[in-house]
């Protein structure tokens, strides 16, 4: 692929977009950045709050530690840190300079301010408004579609920013459709390094460091370590202990950034560090294990495009065939083993709920990952899922395809009773 092509710079362009660094949970920084924003419209600390919240975002919300907050989770936790001590401008960094002092200050605002959570029934699956009020005045600030994209902030009924928002779209971002499995590898062949080396070294960096915090210390359920401590140290169980470990941590509230894929830090962790440690038990060369991280974003961001950021159907199993697919780019695959490696481990997972964030996250990136390894060595063996077997089409594009659907229309319905379930 030449560097004037337009899926080139369309493909550079996206993964700009996508890998940026975020600390915590995207939804709940995602509250904490409204909540910021509000307060900094409002000019003062309000005394009152309502959050309006999708079921989406009240399901990713609930069970996650906040990080920076000394281990408070959920909606008012997210909301308080914000107004306190979020800086705006930072966006998914908007609460990663908390001081010590903060963080006694953020609880003594929840304990003497009121903070109230509605469930806001919209055809936005990503849908957060902050009400924020003091004396006479107030503001409102809403997100829709991804984390950072406000569409409107107002003040004592006068509109200081508003722009359109359509459920189905998410407006002011590259076009994914463009992304296939053939130009992805492509892409990942030809891509000048110097065009990817800032944006994915700071990737692996990142998400390395925060999977070594996970297996270091305590977080959640430890599942890295039980991986580990289980199953021993083969390349196999570290690429699982390792992505399982970052997500250890980062759902538990480590204070750690992560570089996100499609929104999602667990997504960010599961497409890179299987490569990075199958790209260390091979000793390939830094630009081969460069290109092998872009081809497992891509192909993670190529999935996701057709589902949505959130949904019913657990994105650590789209990033796990991604994260598949670069394993196999790393063995010398070409389209070939690398169409069936998705399809093997989309056969697999698929149907792996999403039911929020929280500590069983890195128990669903570990298998994910595993199907992703799996359906690499299946091909190598000359095993494989083929068409009319359940949801597999005859390729892999149709395949995807097929996924996003079921993902995206046909669990519409597990996703209220998901919902319903949890905030009973």
């Amino acid at each position: 692929m030449e560097k004037d092509d337009i899926k080139y710079k369309n493909y550079l362009q996206i993964l700009n977009e996508e890998l940026v660094p975020a600390m915590g949970c995207t939804e709940p920084i995602s509250i904490a950045y409204a909540a910021a924003k509000a307060r900094e419209a409002l000019g003062a600390i309000p005394e009152k709050v309502v959050v309006e919240a999708s079921g989406n975002i009240i399901k990713n919300v609930k069970s996650v530690i906040v990080p920076n907050t000394g281990g408070l989770k959920g909606i008012e936790a997210s909301v308080a840190a914000g107004i306190i001590a979020g800086e705006a401008e930072m966006k998914l960094q908007v609460i990663s300079s908390v001081k010590e002092e903060d963080k006694q200050l953020i609880k003594e605002y929840l304990s003497n301010n009121s903070i109230e959570v509605e469930f806001k029934e919209t055809s936005f699956i990503f849908y957060i408004q902050i009400n924020a009020f003091y004396k006479d005045s107030y503001v409102k600030v809403r997100i829709v579609n991804y984390h950072t994209n406000i569409v409107l902030i107002e003040k004592d009924g006068k509109v200081i920013y508003e722009k359109d928002a359509n459920a189905s779209k998410e407006e002011g971002l590259s076009d994914k459709t463009l992304l296939n499995v053939e130009d992805i590898i492509d892409f990942a062949n030809s891509v000048d390094i110097k065009d990817i080396e800032n944006i994915i070294g700071r990737q692996i960096e990142y998400n390395s460091r925060i999977a070594e915090e996970g297996l270091k210390n305590s977080y959640g359920a430890n599942i890295g370590k039980v991986l580990f401590s289980t199953y021993g140290s083969d390349v196999k169980v570290r690429a699982k202990a390792k992505a399982a470990a970052g997500s250890d941590a980062r759902m538990n509230g480590c204070e750690l950034p992560v570089v996100i894929i499609s929104g999602s830090g667990n997504q960010g962790m599961t497409a890179s560090l299987p490569v990075i440690e199958y790209a260390n038990e091979l000793n390939v060369s830094k630009e081969k294990l460069y290109r092998a991280v872009v081809l497992s974003d891509l192909i993670t961001i190529h999935q996701k495009t057709g589902i949505g950021r959130l949904s019913a159907y657990c994105g650590a199993i789209s990033a796990g065939a991604g994260s598949g697919a670069g394993i196999a780019y790393l063995y010398g695959g070409g389209y070939k083993e690398i169409a069936h490696t998705i399809v093997n481990a989309l056969s697999i997972v698929s149907g792996i709920v999403c039911d929020g964030a929280k500590a069983s996250c890195a128990a669903k990136i570990a298998a994910g990952v595993d199907a992703g390894i799996l359906g690499y060595h299946m091909y190598k063996q000359g095993q494989q899922f083929r068409d009319g077997d359940g949801i597999v089409k005859k390729d892999v594009e149709a395949t995807i395809s097929s996924v996003g659907k079921l993902a995206k229309e046909g669990m519409k319905e597990t996703d209220k009773k998901i919902i319903s379930i949890m905030i009973q």
